[in-house]
């Protein structure tokens, strides 16, 4: 019976660690455990943080009375490991190793398979990734970037990508994999997805490419990029926090705080009305480019995320895109059910489970 399967999901942020008990598919225990930046600024690495992280998990499973005896699988979110088509991975030791060297990129993400595993491993169960960050089903001309030296990479909000375009195809009552589809993730990072039939064939770098965020700066002009970075102005490290955690609405308004933006525009101010609508701007252009990578036969274009709770933004977004087909709105991130309905198609023999370490592209 699914109703017998208990799944603990995990979920490691920069500054977080969202854990839940799911039975059947359903949320009995759903809570975060937090942390502010001052408790984290000891710690000089991921790795250092591995015991504090452990530790409080443990406590909060015992405070909640969470046996993992009784537990069937443990569900994490993944890291930025090797790039592999979508899809549930068990947890082993050559991507605990990738993530915690940062092999492929370093993100706090990477904590949780490997607390993950040491459970697993202490208590006997299995443990898996859905979907991780650096899943990757490009088509090979999506590649190409411009310099051969250059490949154009897949680092995108997959797991909430696609657990919100799985939404919509339920509400449907269509397939995920029946359906051509432009999903738009709207937070911190903004990444935008052309799915066809089930694959994410075309994306903007979560990083590096895409529209201006809250936080990071988004696509720039290559030369001018250039000419900061040999201007001296900025040493390399300047120039990195510039791009991914003080660019973007940060670097033009001094904060990230989306409501606080809106609030200064109802209050008439007009440089954050211009920077702010930019950044609709820029995400309705590159929902506009992946239409196109679908040659515009899509069934409808999906904005998901945390930012998605600014009506002043999708409203902008729905202004520039909703010639090509229905817009959807489908605020906040589901990504605790998303890692639960994976691991629930696991235990069903629904979806079986990849190993990390095989050639991810051999049956592509």
């Amino acid at each position: 019976m699914d109703n017998n399967y208990r799944l603990l999901v995990i979920n490691v942020g920069s500054t977080s660690t969202k854990v839940g008990l799911f039975t059947g598919g359903k949320p009995s225990i759903l809570d975060t455990i937090r942390y502010s930046s001052e408790a984290l600024a000891p710690y000089p690495s991921l790795r250092a943080q591995l015991p504090l992280r452990e530790k409080d998990l443990f406590a909060f499973l015992k405070a909640n009375g969470i046996d993992l005896k009784t537990i069937d699988m443990i569900v994490s979110r993944g890291g930025l490991g090797k790039p592999a088509p979508a899809g549930a991975y068990r947890i082993d030791d050559a991507m605990c190793h990738d993530l915690l060297e940062g092999r492929y990129g370093k993100h706090p993400s990477a904590l949780g398979p490997v607390v993950s595993l040491n459970i697993s491993r202490r208590c006997g169960m299995p443990a898996i990734v859905i979907d991780p960050p650096s899943t990757d089903e490009l088509h090979p001309i999506a590649r190409i970037s411009g310099i051969p030296e250059i490949e154009r990479k897949s680092a995108f909000h997959a797991l909430n990508q696609k657990i919100a375009a799985r939404r919509l195809a339920l509400k449907w009552g269509k397939k995920y994999e029946e359906m051509n589809l432009v999903v738009a993730h709207l937070g911190g990072g903004i990444t935008i997805g052309a799915h066809q039939n089930g694959k994410v064939i075309d994306c903007t770098h979560g990083l590096g490419e895409g529209p201006l965020t809250p936080e990071r700066a988004g696509a720039l002009p290559t030369t001018d990029l250039l000419d900061l970075v040999f201007s001296e102005k900025f040493d390399k490290n300047n120039i990195q926090n510039r791009l991914v955690g003080q660019g973007g609405l940060f670097a033009y308004l001094g904060t990230t705080d989306v409501k606080k933006i809106e609030g200064m525009i109802r209050a008439g101010d007009e440089k954050a009305k211009l920077i702010f609508k930019a950044m609709a701007y820029q995400a309705a252009k590159d929902i506009g480019a992946m239409s196109v990578v679908l040659k515009g036969q899509i069934d409808g274009v999906i904005l998901t995320g945390g930012l998605a709770n600014s009506e002043m933004l999708t409203e902008w977004i729905k202004e520039w895109v909703q010639f090509l087909s229905p817009v959807f709105v489908f605020a906040g991130e589901d990504e605790m059910s998303a890692l639960a309905d994976g691991g629930l198609r696991v235990m069903r023999k629904e979806e079986e489970i990849k190993h990390y370490g095989a050639d991810p592209f051999k049956d592509k």
